[in-house]
């Protein structure tokens, strides 16, 4: 049956609703469409008639879905026990449906059911371990298990370095205990400056005594493995070969001793053996030559390298006995020679054995004792009363060596009849001169009174 042309064009002015409609509506739109088909089949359709159709299937297919999920929903909610919600068509259910109000998408959950806050992923997904972001802002260390905990020191700049590592080295030429600064010199991050520490304690050791160079030596070797490389050793020495006309100004005996420092850790394996064939040749400062030539003498003289132990000498307290009797002996005759006191407290002092000076008071009695003339006895109490004075000879030491006068004067006296006069006289000029003390003075053995009986005087006893 034809339509007329009017009441098509008054249904396509009609607005198009797309919301949702009564099931009746929708009933009443399927029987209009059956009309619209007609009785007899397949018809011509105007163009107006062709979009209004379409139109109408589409807005028919998205009440369909929408009223499928719904139920779908409803149901789930009932079957866990939840309470039912209020129906799909309803204003308030529509204020909380999270779907689009466009008509735009199939009206299903947001990423399948996987995204929005507090959800951990799709149901049934199982994911693996994952490896602990410490950058994650819930990252939580102490949930980690065993937590080590690492103190991060900052590398030393040049001046921290000297600021630490030479009280160091100043106090291990006291105590003599290398394993303490390598301890210390662990606790410090020297970084790329490792071969500052080796060239500061050669410095500071040229500027001491010959028991400071051993000592410098002997934490050169011990370093090596610990703390310094031998190429961080060769790296120090080579820069003290360019430093030499500097140092030569306060040392003049640099070189020399640079080189015994060389050949010294060369023997020691503190240094590669190749160390001095890569100067060879390639040398132009006179100071720096001497230097590797004196180290050269010393290593191809000694067969065995284990002999350059002694190259800076035997040191103080570990001298023998005998020998450092036989040094005070020497000194004090060449100071009977020469009288220079200064020059006896300077070799003293070379001497390093401040525990043993009273073997130098006790020597310089028996000097006087079994010397001759009023001379000597002057020269040693000026050079005691200069040794008290400068604190090189301490109170204990004076008294201990004056003690073990009185404690032998018996046997001296068998070799020095006159032994007793000469050391009263000697201990009352010391007194006067503030050398010792009173108690000291007193404890002085008087001379020894013998009686007895001579022939042919009476019977008389003499005194």
């Amino acid at each position: 049956m034809a339509v007329p042309a009017t009441e098509v064009g008054s249904a396509d002015r009609v607005p198009f609703v797309t919301g949702p409609c009564p099931a009746g509506a929708e009933e009443e739109e399927e029987d209009g469409d059956e009309e619209l088909l007609g009785a007899g089949g397949a018809r011509t359709w105007t163009p107006q008639e062709k979009l209004l159709h379409e139109a109408r299937l589409k807005a028919k297919a998205k009440r369909r879905l929408r009223r499928t999920s719904s139920r779908d929903s409803a149901r789930e909610s009932l079957s866990e026990g939840a309470e039912p919600g209020p129906e799909p068509g309803s204003p308030k259910g529509r204020a909380h449906d999270r779907r689009s109000r466009m008509g735009k998408g199939r009206g299903l959950p947001k990423k399948g059911g996987a995204g929005g806050k507090g959800v951990w992923g799709a149901p049934g997904v199982v994911y693996g371990y994952q490896e602990p972001d410490a950058r994650d802002p819930n990252y939580d260390e102490a949930a980690q298990g065993d937590t080590v905990y690492a103190t991060v020191v900052p590398e030393l700049e040049e001046g921290e370095l000297e600021k630490n590592v030479q009280p160091m080295v100043l106090e291990y030429f006291e105590h003599g205990d290398t394993s303490e600064v390598v301890e210390l010199l662990r606790g410090l991050n020297l970084g790329s400056r490792r071969h500052a520490v080796p060239s500061l304690a050669v410095a500071l050791a040229l500027e001491g005594k010959a028991s400071h160079r051993e000592l410098t030596s002997r934490l050169l070797s011990d370093l090596v493995g610990h703390v310094v490389t031998p190429e961080d050793i060769a790296w120090a020495f080579d820069k003290m070969l360019r430093d030499l006309p500097d140092l030569i100004l306060d040392t003049p005996e640099a070189p020399q001793m640079l080189g015994q420092f060389i050949a010294r850790a060369v023997a020691d394996h503190a240094l590669p053996l190749d160390f001095l064939e890569r100067y060879k040749g390639r040398v132009d400062c006179e100071h720096a030559r001497a230097a590797l030539d004196r180290a050269a003498v010393l290593l191809r003289i000694k067969r065995d390298v284990n002999r350059l132990d002694n190259v800076w000498g035997v040191g103080g307290g570990q001298r023998p006995v005998k020998h450092l009797v036989k040094e005070m002996n020497l000194l004090l005759r060449e100071y009977l020679l020469s009288g220079e006191v200064s020059e006896a407290e300077h070799c003293l002092r070379e001497l390093e054995v401040p525990h043993f000076h009273h073997e130098l008071v006790y020597e310089a009695v028996v000097m006087v004792l079994e010397g001759s003339g009023e001379g000597p006895v002057a020269m040693m109490v000026a050079l005691l009363k200069v040794l008290w004075e400068t604190g090189l000879v301490t109170l204990d030491q004076m008294n201990r060596g004056f003690q073990r006068v009185y404690e032998e004067l018996g046997d001296i006296s068998l070799d020095v009849p006159l032994a007793h006069g000469l050391l009263e006289r000697l201990v009352e000029l010391c007194f006067d001169r503030g050398i010792i003390t009173k108690a000291l003075r007193d404890a002085c053995p008087a001379r020894g009174r013998k009686r007895f009986v001579s022939e042919g005087d009476g019977g008389r006893v003499k005194q």
